[in-house]
């Protein structure tokens, strides 16, 4: 539903704010790598309380790709907290330039999105990860 979700949103093209507006984009595929990147994120960042696209340890999203295995030539994060669904979560991204220019990024080819609940104290009851690529 998610993976569908993305790519209806690209395959209409859309308008993002200030970050510009964008016309179709080819769909994009599932990776499990980028998807196993995202998911390493999401639990950080929910054992570790915080919401950040630099992970407590001061990785970054290249860092992170890169220990999955996968070979990239770009790559995109978009980071969430709080939603309770797909249908939000997507909402809330489009709606944001920045996240709706990553979503939008003709030059990213593969996606992998995880969500993963908060614990006990966290500030967000969900974390969500979404990692988008092109491979070399």
């Amino acid at each position: 539903m998610l993976l569908a979700r993305i790519n209806q949103v690209r395959v209409k093209g859309a308008d993002c704010g200030v970050d510009g507006v964008f016309g179709a984009a080819a769909p994009l595929t599932w990776n499990d790598k980028l998807t196993a990147a995202a998911e390493g994120h999401s639990q950080d960042m929910a054992a570790n309380n915080y919401f950040s696209h630099t992970s407590a340890d001061g990785r970054t999203l290249a860092d992170r790709i890169n220990a999955s295995g996968y070979a990239w030539s770009s790559a995109g994060e978009n980071i969430a907290a709080g939603y309770t669904s797909v249908d939000a979560v997507m909402d809330g991204w489009i709606a944001s330039p920045g996240h709706c220019a990553n979503l939008m990024n003709a030059g990213f080819a593969e996606v992998g999105v995880v969500c993963v609940p908060g614990v006990a104290g966290d500030t967000y009851s969900t974390y969500w990860t979404m990692d988008l690529g092109r491979p070399r």
